[in-house]
């Protein structure tokens, strides 16, 4: 019997009780995984037979850390980010190194980056022009901006069926306005409904439109299947619009701009309504408030004449005033999305998480962060909730794996190894004694 078992044996319960100390004092530590260490046995030849060979003691053979979920507690930051099942984020230095990471306690520095600890989170931009996510491309850091959100007119935001949907009921028991009534914005009696609708112009001013209904008298002729007509009048803050686009009181020689016809069949639905919606314009001049006017569509597809009470069930439009950034929120597919006081969000970036073929060959970096190496393999970036990532969830950290119960029965085993190894070289230094001591 030697000393060398003895000591190894010191040495590797020395390492053990290393790797339990420091899970212990990371039991507080957000996104830290813990680790254990591993060991092998010796020998000091790898002839003969096994059964006259002795060991010559322990190794440390490596440090692993464990890479479980680690539970979810609920903060008040919108910018603390959990991640529930696989994957890391994407950290980047102002140097442009990256690491990854598993906590998720972020915040805003001075230039509108979300940060953890110098670290800025990363993640793939969007379109400017559509909010669309430029998915695929190469992750940048995630950047918010604090300049006004700019207005919209309504009917501006270019896509299809962009403008002012008003969908109602009109009721079919309505009795018809003789024709010699003639219409007036300011005679109740001449018309059968009114509503109104606020709309933008392009500096985000606000308008009110209104829409007044009126049922007419039925063709001469009837049809066949028997149909129902009503006409739709207009004016914009409280006045009438003219043919040239201008607002006031109608003339003979600028006529009130030509009311929309909605014609209903036997069953109550909208038959011959244009698929690209009635066009409503005001000039500038009209306005005169420095603006471009109004021009937008109006669709009227979703309304009915049934016999039952009026009502108004769809009254949409996509203008909006400008607006200040007022919040953001993270979404649990990683979309980043700024709020703004005109009630409008949009769409910022999106958070991209990686994940490796070995977790377990990632470089510890301190500060609760990894770095790829050859033993990893190299990271698979995706959204959150596709290939092998997990999703994210925001106002929330993800506390560390570390189990205390555990890691105290560990350090009491481990403890115990280091006195049981003390006893085997205290044994061999009384043999020795006594065979100093023959004479």
């Amino acid at each position: 019997m030697g000393f060398q078992q003895g000591l190894s044996g010191l040495g590797a319960s020395a390492k053990s009780l290393d790797v339990i100390g420091n899970n212990v004092a990371n039991a507080n530590t957000v996104g830290f995984k813990g680790a254990r260490a591993e060991f092998s046995d010796i020998y000091a030849s790898t002839f003969g037979s096994s059964s006259n060979i002795a060991g010559i003691g322990a190794k440390n053979q490596t440090i692993a850390q464990q890479f479980g979920q680690g539970n979810t507690t609920s903060t008040n930051n919108p910018l603390d980010i959990a991640i529930t099942g696989n994957g890391f984020f994407r950290m980047q230095d102002p140097t442009g190194t990256i690491s990854y990471a598993r906590n998720g306690q972020f915040q805003l520095d001075k230039n509108g980056f979300i940060v953890n600890n110098a670290q800025l989170l990363t993640g793939w931009p969007v379109d400017g022009g559509t909010g669309q996510v430029l998915a695929g491309s190469t992750p940048q850091p995630i950047q918010l901006q604090f300049s006004n959100i700019g207005a919209r007119q309504t009917g501006g935001s270019g896509v299809t069926g962009a403008g002012l949907n008003l969908g109602l009921n009109l009721n079919a028991n309505d009795k018809v306005k003789p024709a010699t009534t003639v219409f007036s914005s300011t005679d109740p009696t001449t018309y059968n409904y009114s509503t109104s609708a606020t709309v933008y112009d392009s500096l985000g001013g606000t308008h009110t439109q209104t829409f007044y209904f009126r049922k007419d008298v039925p063709p001469a002729v009837p049809t066949a299947p028997p149909t129902s007509t009503w006409s739709v009048h207009y004016a914009l803050d409280g006045k009438d619009v003219n043919a040239d686009g201008t607002l006031g009181p109608q003339v003979p020689a600028v006529p009130t701009l030509t009311p929309t016809t909605i014609t209903f069949d036997a069953n109550g639905r909208p038959v011959g309504m244009p698929v690209a919606g009635t066009n409503f314009k005001v000039s500038a001049a009209g306005l005169n408030n420095g603006s471009n006017g109004l021009n937008f569509q109006m669709y009227f597809d979703k309304s009915t004449q049934f016999g039952s009470p009026y009502s108004v069930s769809t009254l949409t439009q996509d203008g909006y005033t400008d607006g200040i950034l007022t919040g953001i929120s993270v979404n649990k597919d990683g979309m980043v999305q700024g709020r703004y006081s005109n009630g409008q969000t949009r769409n910022v970036a999106q958070v991209v998480l990686s994940s490796f073929t070995n977790v377990q060959g990632m470089q510890p970096l301190g500060d609760n962060r990894w770095a790829e190496s050859s033993a990893s393999g190299q990271p698979l970036t995706n959204a959150p909730g596709s290939g092998s990532t997990g999703l994210l969830q925001s106002a929330s950290v993800e506390d560390s794996n570390v189990d205390l119960t555990s890691e105290l029965v560990n350090l009491i085993t481990a403890q115990r190894n280091y006195q049981a190894n003390s006893q085997t070289i205290k044994a061999q230094d009384t043999i020795l004694q006594t065979i100093v001591n023959l004479r």
